[in-house]
């Protein structure tokens, strides 16, 4: 078990361009069984030697995660995907496809797994979610490594994701011995996650298992998509990350709220501040917040929402005069469907 306090080292490292040193140092470290944190384009991952079963471990230990939550590999390049994964004849111009498409980029794709992966990573599933990061560093420490790094957001279980380094130190300072910090992530939104399968009429199709940056109308435009459950057998356990009811969570309950409406706050006694989309709605403007943030200013575009998201989540949980977060809901077109997927996870009662 992990050391419950350590020295947290953090190496800056300067984008874009390759940093081969620190690569190399990164990997030296991963080779020996530490675990570090690293960026990636959607959020700061927790990584390990996905190959060695007692540093994927440290990973879990560290972020208090359950052992039934499988964990993303993350490969220097879709070549590498030969080396965990098992593509079945019949998919395999499918996903030829996605990889053409989408990688390096935010997409992750669960396949059945090669026997060299551990039960470790997949939780015992038959399958392995694997993904190609679009950030240099991510993949430039798994080209050094040539293995996958098996990797879930750097934050406690359940926990807001971290898009910056300052916010994995939050987390997990003093419980990791690094963090790499190559700044803030630029989407701010974990990947799409897709099962490739066929569906009732034996075509390729995907089953959309969590939403992400690669929105739904960008898949329809290469093949049919499921949602999660249909076209086959629904798993017992997560297929990947990101799947609980409660997850994404403040520390704080956040209550979720139409912008067109009048919010009337369960408990008076109680102080309440409100996350809005652009800062301009009759829910806004509705007096008596302690404090009032916009994901995109006066703008309202999608994309500037997502990358600030979980940023935005985090300091109004931090900000003292604020008791209860009131999160508006936002439209469910685009990245607004990855958004409130979030949200939704973020508002879940918790057991």
């Amino acid at each position: 078990m992990m050391q419950s306090q350590m020295e947290t080292r953090v190496i800056e490292v300067d984008m874009p361009g390759e940093r081969s040193a620190v690569y190399r140092e990164v990997a030296e470290l991963l080779r020996a069984g530490s675990v570090v944190a690293l960026p990636t384009e959607t959020v700061y991952g927790l990584g390990a030697d996905a190959f060695c079963e007692a540093a994927v471990a440290e990973v879990f230990a560290a972020k208090e995660r359950p052992h039934f939550d499988p964990l993303i590999c993350h490969l220097w390049s879709a070549k590498a995907l030969k080396d965990i994964a098992d593509v079945p004849a019949e998919l395999q111009e499918l996903v030829a496809k996605l990889a053409e498409e989408f990688w390096p980029g935010p997409m992750t794709l669960v396949l059945p797994r090669k026997a060299c992966v551990p039960d470790i990573v997949t939780s015992g599933l038959p399958t392995v979610a694997c993904r190609v990061p679009r950030h240099e560093v991510m993949r430039g420490v798994a080209k050094a490594l040539g293995h996958p790094i098996a990797a879930p957001s750097a934050n406690r279980f359940g926990h807001i994701s971290p898009t910056s380094a300052q916010a994995v130190l939050k987390e997990l300072g003093g419980r990791i011995p690094l963090v790499v910090d190559a700044g803030a992530c630029s989407e701010g939104l974990e990947s799409t996650i897709l099962q490739p399968c066929l569906d009732e009429k034996g075509k390729p199709a995907v089953r959309l298992l969590r939403e992400g940056p690669i929105t739904r109308e960008r898949l329809r435009g290469i093949c049919r998509v499921l949602k999660p459950g249909k076209g086959g057998p629904a798993a017992e356990n997560p297929a990947a990350p990101g799947q609980l009811p409660s997850h994404y969570a403040p520390h704080k309950r956040l209550i979720l709220c139409d912008p067109k409406e009048e919010f009337t706050p369960p408990d008076p006694a109680l102080s309440y501040g409100l996350i809005t989309y652009q800062g301009t709605s009759p829910l806004a403007a509705q007096e008596g917040w302690a404090s009032v943030m916009a994901l995109s200013p006066g703008s309202g575009r999608l994309a500037e929402a997502a990358v600030r998201l979980f940023a935005v989540m985090r300091a109004m949980d931090e900000q003292e005069e604020v008791q209860v977060i009131v999160a508006e809901t936002l439209p469910e077109t685009g990245l607004g469907c990855a958004m409130m997927d979030r949200l939704r996870r973020a508002a879940a009662e918790r057991s």
